[in-house]
């Protein structure tokens, strides 16, 4: 396990030592968050009820709004596979008896902590918001924020994997998480949206993540997916996505030589 967990030191030191992504990856979201939650506080409508208040949609918003924290840490720290393989690192543990696995595991582990650290570091915003939430749901909450920045830590890093430009690893993510966010009922019901669009959000795992999240924290509604369906849908994306991520890791050449790594 030394291998993998120094990977994974290496991820979280090399964060806290570039201060413009600590900005970068918490700023944008709490923007967003402020500025949509207050804009349409006098005419949204969660769940179908009376148009909110702001207090009320700042509410509804926070559990997408950590959740997109998350997303944008598995963003930020799985570009790293990129720039790690042009600047060299990545060939020089490939060729050490440490194999690609330790490198997935490690990778994985290190976006997760950060995500983890800075989605729960929000979490801290939750007495400001007069939610109901006491210190088992606040562990439950962070428990739910781990799992989640490792499924998209390990998306992250299956796209990266194969990539060998930061502009195309940008578009494909945006391509990818943009909608998976904005589809998972963190940005509006699924009672109020058109019925093609609830099928799609039914069908989308983070819809699960996010369910659970906002049960969490002391929200819900009649149209949210209960907590135990959630969490297990949940955590099975989550390994789901890194044993796609393992198995690319094994199979595919990363030096762009054209030989198969070892498995």
């Amino acid at each position: 396990m030394r291998a993998p967990l120094a990977l994974a030191r290496r991820e979280v030191v090399r964060f806290f030592r570039q201060k413009s992504r600590v900005v970068g990856a918490v700023a944008p979201p709490l923007v967003m968050w402020a500025v949509v939650g207050s804009g349409l506080g006098g005419s949204f409508r969660p769940d179908g009820a009376s148009p909110a208040t702001v207090g009320s949609s700042l509410a509804f918003f926070f559990p997408g709004t950590v959740v997109l924290v998350v997303l944008f840490a598995a963003i930020f720290s799985t570009i790293t596979v990129i720039e790690d393989r042009r600047e060299g690192f990545l060939q020089g543990v490939l060729v050490s008896p440490v194999g690609p696995r330790a490198i997935v595991f490690g990778k994985v582990l290190g976006g997760t902590l950060l995500g983890t650290l800075q989605g729960g570091a929000l979490l801290a915003l939750v007495p400001l918001l007069g939610l109901p939430v006491d210190g088992a749901a606040l562990a439950a909450a962070a428990a739910l924020l781990f799992v989640l920045a490792f499924a998209l830590t390990s998306l992250g890093f299956l796209i990266a994997w194969s990539l060998d430009s930061t502009q195309g690893f940008h578009a494909i993510m945006n391509l990818f998480l943009v909608p998976l966010w904005l589809l998972s009922g963190a940005f509006f019901p699924a009672s109020g949206a058109p019925a093609f669009l609830r099928g799609v959000m039914a069908l989308n795992p983070l819809t699960y993540g996010v369910a659970a999240l906002r049960r969490a924290l002391g929200g819900g509604g009649a149209s949210l997916p209960g907590w135990g369906l959630s969490a297990a849908v949940t955590v099975l994306f989550a390994a789901a996505l890194y044993a796609a991520a393992l198995l690319v890791a094994t199979r595919r050449p990363a030096l762009r030589g054209g030989s198969r790594l070892p498995a």
